[in-house]
């Protein structure tokens, strides 16, 4: 192989990367990208915002969506190398940049696992097995921690096995959406709906401000796969098919349930952690059941059953989301562990699974911790609970694309002779969009209303006082700063590894430059 020193064919990285294996084919990068970016646990927090929520979908599918989409197919194929969205800012920012930023992209994935995901399935299955009524504590535990391990081993699995898993999981997404569409079709013809009027649909500053977070949450995922990018068959080829296609679907997957759900359930009912379980047990009336006066859904006989299938399928949606992030963004954190910008100890992969099994480990140990630490911190308030864990991912998450981002502007100028197979259009431009939209997001998120109306009754995420504001801005800040000194703190762990790494390229340029072209 003839070495590039600009991908850091040096001794780690070679002896790593060589355990790699080629399972990731076209139609596997397309379901993972579905999996990746479709979350059922935060249609409701969307629909919640009313009418104007789907308007405001549709113009961040234009204007961040499809620029994003564009931005990765460039960087997906000019730099397919493994570890993506770290290596493509290590590249341009330098090892510094690169770490801090990757512990951002990376410690999001355990923290919405431990979170969100699993407070949406212990919900589901409250919903349809408990009959709505509370878990104990210990209870909870028995479900969300288990979910968090389910998790892990299946992102430990070799990818020839995991790419499965992330299958079925778009497949259950197809399922689930559509049986859900095709019954809010049969509730309306049934008992009508409330209807929307088209002035519920205009947009508003209360309505841009609340929903720009989690809109662009949503959006966000089309980088993932290419932190497997030495795993895949064709990058060249399958990057840009399946950001394509996976975008079409993502949106319409996206689009047509919450407008399900804005049709059938009063905006003042739908809540962010459970609104669209809510809104399965009312369509799933139809089959069997009951509304009573106050709005609250009673399965019964088929409706029952029918129920309990469509919970647990909302539960499998919600694992396979943190499934393909933690496959994703644990290889980027292992990547870096090997270049330099992280512990050495991390940078491992399996050779016999050809998965970073110690950072998969690491990823549940920290997910457990987030769970155990922010059911005590909130009380078991779930509702709060939800709000806060999903606001302090949503925020670090969207920091770490301030960086992604303008890697493709910096590349462009320090690599301008890599080829690249697809180039994005109006570069410059697009990527100030993108930029300009994330950061008003992420301070929208860290202090709701800033600028507007702080913490007021429009901005005030579900379950949190307007007494409570200085409290909410320090359950996001504080996590945020932590992860940062966190990033600092591998980027010194990674200093052997990034001076062993130079010495190393040091002797293999000299070797190359003694022996000329024939060096390989």
């Amino acid at each position: 192989m003839a070495l590039d020193f600009d991908t850091q064919a040096v001794a780690p990285a070679a002896t790593e990367s060589s355990k790699l294996k080629k399972h990731f084919g076209r139609f596997d990068i397309l379901f993972f990208l579905i999996c990746t970016i479709v979350g059922v646990d935060t249609i409701a927090a969307v629909a919640a915002a009313g009418g104007e929520a789907f308007t405001w979908m549709v113009i961040f599918a234009i204007i961040f969506f499809v620029p994003q989409a564009l931005l990765f197919s460039e960087l997906g194929t000019a730099f397919p190398q493994q570890g993506g969205p770290y290596l493509w800012t290590r590249m341009a920012f330098g090892h510094l940049v690169g770490a801090i930023n990757n512990v951002l992209y990376w410690i999001t994935n355990p923290v919405w696992l431990g979170g969100t995901l699993a407070g949406v399935a212990a919900y589901a299955l409250r919903e349809f097995f408990n009959g709505g009524k509370d878990f104990s504590t210990p209870v909870y535990y028995l479900i969300t921690v288990p979910f968090i391990w389910v998790a892990v081993l299946a992102a430990v699995l070799s990818f020839r096995v995991g790419k499965w898993i992330t299958t079925v999981g778009a497949f259950a997404r197809f399922v689930l959406l559509g049986v859900f569409v095709i019954t809010v079709i049969a509730y309306g013809v049934q008992n009508g709906v409330h209807g929307l009027g088209a002035s519920s649909f205009l947009p508003t500053a209360g309505g841009f401000v609340g929903l720009i977070g989690v809109l662009l949450f949503n959006f966000v995922g089309f980088e993932l796969p290419n932190s497997a990018g030495e795993e895949m068959k064709d990058s060249t080829a399958d990057v840009p098919f399946a950001i394509a296609r996976g975008a079409a679907f993502s949106f319409l997957l996206y689009a047509v349930p919450i407008l399900g759900i804005l049709l059938v359930i009063p905006a003042d009912q739908v809540t962010s952690l459970g609104g669209f379980v809510d809104a399965i047990k009312s369509v799933f009336t139809v089959y069997g059941g009951s509304i009573a006066s106050d709005g609250v859904p009673t399965l019964t006989g088929a409706g029952a059953v029918l129920g309990g299938v469509a919970g647990i399928v909302v539960v499998i949606c919600v694992l396979t989301s943190g499934v393909t992030w933690i496959m994703g963004s644990d290889r980027a954190l292992a990547v870096s562990g090997y270049d330099g910008a992280a512990p050495r100890s991390l940078g491992v992969i399996n050779a016999k699974l050809g998965t970073p099994v110690r950072v998969n480990i690491f990823s549940g140990i920290v997910s457990t911790l987030v769970l155990v630490l922010a059911t005590s911190i909130t009380g078991g308030d779930a509702y709060k609970f939800f709000t806060a864990v999903l606001g302090v991912t949503i925020s670090t998450t969207l920091i770490s694309y301030l960086l992604i981002f303008p890697s493709l502007w910096k590349l462009r100028r320090s690599h301008p002779d890599t080829p690249r197979p697809y180039r994005m259009p109006a570069h410059r431009f697009l990527t100030i969009l993108l930029m300009v939209t994330l950061a008003f997001a992420v301070v929208q998120l860290m202090a709701p209303g800033a600028g507007f109306n702080w913490f007021g009754k429009d901005f005030r995420p579900d379950g949190w006082k307007a007494s409570e504001g200085d409290l909410y801005l320090l359950t996001e800040l504080l996590p945020v700063l932590a992860f940062i000194v966190l990033g600092v703190v591998f980027w010194a762990l990674g200093t052997k590894t990034r001076r062993e790494n130079l010495a190393m390229e040091a002797e293999l340029k000299k070797a190359k430059a003694e022996l000329g072209p024939t060096f390989h």
